[in-house]
């Protein structure tokens, strides 16, 4: 007699993990990184960000680069929170594709090249768009499937009146 090994349905459906919590840990990675990524360019100076644009060609770049930083800190806060994230998930989506036409596509898929590894440690090449891709997917199912459990949105959730008893 041989036992079968339990299959990862089986394994799920007896986890103790409510459904939607896989929200939480995208929504602070995602919202966190947008930040992070938004706080840097703030805080190397918006007009060093819009000095890239400018040279990749991007027109307008000083309001696109104050477009970009405020879309990421705002966005990412929004994402944290669990607040308005299919509304906040577009213009960050359009950041994300934007970011990889024009800058990582060229670089390939990987968002990691190693180049060499000398005494003074590794050397990488520049990012491909791999990164950008799992920030969509991650919005993307957060804005399909909800911002989960400990969001702003849900305090706001209209709850069905509670029927009272009749004597």
């Amino acid at each position: 007699m041989t036992l079968a090994a339990p299959r990862p349905a089986d394994l799920a459906s007896r986890l103790p993990v409510p459904a939607g919590w896989y929200a939480l840990p995208l929504r602070l990675i995602v919202g966190y990184g947008f930040m992070a990524h938004g706080y840097a360019k703030l805080a190397r100076g918006p007009e060093n960000f819009a000095g890239i644009l400018h040279a990749i060609g991007t027109p307008m770049p000083w309001m696109m680069a104050w477009t970009t930083i405020l879309v990421e800190l705002v966005g990412g806060l929004l994402v944290l929170l669990g607040a308005f994230i299919p509304l906040a998930s577009v213009p960050m989506a359009v950041v994300l594709v934007v970011a990889i036409v024009t800058v990582h596509l060229p670089n390939g898929f990987s968002s990691i090249k190693l180049q060499s590894v000398t005494a003074s440690g590794a050397h990488f090449g520049q990012p491909g768009y791999e990164t950008d891709l799992l920030y969509l997917a991650a919005l993307a199912a957060l804005a399909v499937g909800g911002p989960g459990p400990l969001a702003f949105d849900r305090l706001f959730r209209r709850r069905p009146p509670r029927s009272r008893p009749t004597s």
